[in-house]
């Protein structure tokens, strides 16, 4: 604490904090107080990430229906309009699904795949969701309908056979930040997408609202990757909210 309050010249109470908070250095200091996007993480660290974007890829280039699926909750909507908006500007085949609080619960839905194989599509981006559904991607298999997994929940024993399953706390995800939101983990999607196809960073910068919404939302912790995203997206709801928003904040 002593060397922490000297070394950034503040007193030794907010030394003391910040130590309790992990920040033990100037260094570390330095990027709490002052998030830049140079600090995050690179995308393909996370497991599966390269086999993600070749599936969307190769759906794309096949011009195959794809259905960005997501929870009805704050988290889950969010990482829908995420992905399914920065998808929608250059590929039409394309819809949302978002399941039925009451007839289908949370998570994937035997409703929501059929509703798939009855409407031509084969690939499936469910975010938010999808760690623990181990039988509805086997039932999705066994119908030619490929899922792609973005979640943050804990894994259970055995992982979905899913074309890709992203999730930083998969125990063997070598991904360095642990506590991504549903919406984080598909901003890193659509980020490695980008980086995959020499897409500037600026294009996608306009999505971290979403993210930071849906960072409070599901009450993940506020450091490392989140704070940044956080930092980022506050300033679009300040400057320039999306209609949506703008409507929630006027209310």
């Amino acid at each position: 604490v002593t060397e922490l309050a000297k070394s950034l010249n503040i007193n030794s109470i907010l030394a003391n904090l910040l130590v309790q908070r992990g920040i033990n250095t100037y260094d570390e200091a330095y990027r709490f107080f002052r998030p830049n996007i140079d600090h995050l993480h690179d995308p393909f660290l996370m497991k599966d990430m390269d086999k993600a974007i070749e599936r969307i890829e190769k759906a794309i280039g096949n011009n195959e229906k794809i259905i960005v699926y997501g929870d009805y909750d704050v988290d889950g909507t969010t990482s829908v309009a995420l992905v399914y908006s920065f998808l929608k500007t250059f590929y039409p085949n394309l819809e949302y699904y978002i399941p039925d609080r009451y007839k289908e619960g949370y998570g994937i839905s035997f409703k929501g795949i059929d509703y798939a194989k009855e409407n031509g599509f084969s690939l499936i981006i469910a975010l938010d969701c999808g760690i623990k559904s181990i039988d509805k991607i086997d039932y999705a298999n066994e119908r030619n309908i490929d899922f792609i997994i973005c979640d943050h929940h804990l894994p259970g024993k055995e992982i979905p056979k899913a074309a890709a399953v992203l999730d930083p706390k998969r125990v063997d995800c070598p991904y360095p930040f642990k506590e991504l939101s549903g919406c984080g983990v598909g901003f890193k999607l659509v980020q490695a997408f980008c980086i995959k196809n020499n897409i500037p960073f600026s294009g996608i910068e306009q999505y971290l609202d979403l993210v930071a919404v849906s960072i409070a939302s599901d009450i993940v912790p506020i450091v490392g990757e989140n704070r940044i995203f956080t930092f980022f997206g506050l300033q679009i709801l300040n400057k320039n909210p999306r209609p949506g928003i703008k409507a929630i904040l006027e209310l």
